[in-house]
């Protein structure tokens, strides 16, 4: 019996482009998770045989967080996550990414955010970490960005979260008083227009010793003197050049959120910058230097205030090791988020 032949190919069906979406971005809810245990300068100053006030002038901290044995990172980092969902309205399961900076997740591996997206109910999430420092939340930012804007995804949970106490050297005066730990979260959506301007990043490995953890005894070093000088000047120039591709001028800038990473550097860019000390967000007295978290906790902390309204113009910027450093200017929620 003679086979049966196909003279020609069968056609796939055809199938209709799906519509294109010109998306933005916009950062829509923030969260924070805090240590229970607060730790005054008094206790550290006693170890260091220095006097508390000594600390205060030198770094403007005046108590941190510190997580006790048995939390962990993760732990913080989801639950600063659930507080952005819930101010943002948005279901875990409706979370298409997590994005996870921290230089402090107690295991190599896996990473952090799997964890995380488990312990909301974030199951279908991808995740991943970003390990940028202090600079850490902006360049997780950068990174959710430019899922939304692609159009790879609508909903992008962006976490800074960091135990850095544990990483310090206990007998160190220049980061045993500074460091301290904490999360902080923002949600991220789909916006038809962006509320994110252009972001700075900028990086110099040829300074990477200034700040540096070794995996062999996995303590934070850092020369503290060069990096203030260089602090100051990379924020300050990075600033001015994401307000300048935003087209804008510093004036136009409701609120600046630095890096809380000392409080004579916050002060030392407001002066370059000739900024009113008000416009200068400074939540470090009660928070000490989180890393990753500060920025968001920062915001989290001006939004308690009513300085962070809707639509207010927000420069966020940063500075940490690497170095590491970068800007960029926000307009704070309110946009109708774009469905699925």
């Amino acid at each position: 019996m003679p086979r049966a032949t196909t003279s020609e190919p069968l056609a796939a069906p055809a199938l209709a482009a799906p519509p294109l979406v010109r998306c933005g971005a916009e950062m829509a809810g923030v969260g924070t998770a805090l240590p229970a245990t607060v730790v005054p300068n008094e206790a550290i100053a006693e170890r260091l045989g220095i006097d508390a006030e000594w600390i205060v002038k030198r770094t403007g901290i005046e108590e941190r967080r510190s997580a006790q044995p048995g939390e962990r990172l993760f732990e913080f980092a989801a639950a600063a996550g659930a507080g952005a969902l819930a101010e943002a309205g948005v279901a875990p399961a409706d979370v298409d990414l997590i994005v996870l900076a921290t230089t402090s997740n107690e295991e190599l591996m896996p990473a952090a955010s799997p964890r995380v997206a488990h312990l909301l109910g974030a199951g279908e999430a991808a995740c991943y970490d970003v390990n940028s420092a202090c600079t850490g939340f902006l360049s997780a930012v950068s990174v959710a960005c430019g899922q939304i804007e692609s159009g790879r995804a609508v909903n992008v949970l962006v976490i800074g979260a960091d135990l850095m106490m544990p990483l310090t050297d206990p007998r160190d005066r220049g980061t045993a008083a500074v460091f301290a730990d904490g999360a902080g979260a923002v949600l991220m959506r789909g916006t038809l227009e962006s509320r994110v301007g252009p972001i700075v990043l900028r990086s110099d490995g040829s300074r990477a010793d200034l700040i540096k953890i070794d995996r062999s005894d996995l303590v934070i070093r850092m020369q503290g003197h060069e990096t203030f000088k260089y602090a100051v000047d990379l924020m300050a120039c990075s600033t001015v050049e994401a307000v300048g591709l935003a087209g804008l001028e510093l004036d136009d800038v409701d609120l600046f959120v630095y890096h809380q990473a000392n409080a004579r550097i916050l002060r030392a860019v407001g002066e370059r910058l000739s900024l009113a000390p008000g416009r200068v967000i400074d939540s470090i007295a009660k928070l000490g230097n989180t890393s990753a978290a500060t920025i968001p906790l920062a915001l989290a902390q001006a939004k308690s205030t009513g300085q962070l309204r809707r639509g207010a113009r927000v420069l966020l910027g940063a500075f940490g090791a690497g170095l590491s450093w970068g800007a960029t200017v926000i307009e704070w929620g309110g946009a109708v988020s774009v469905g699925v």
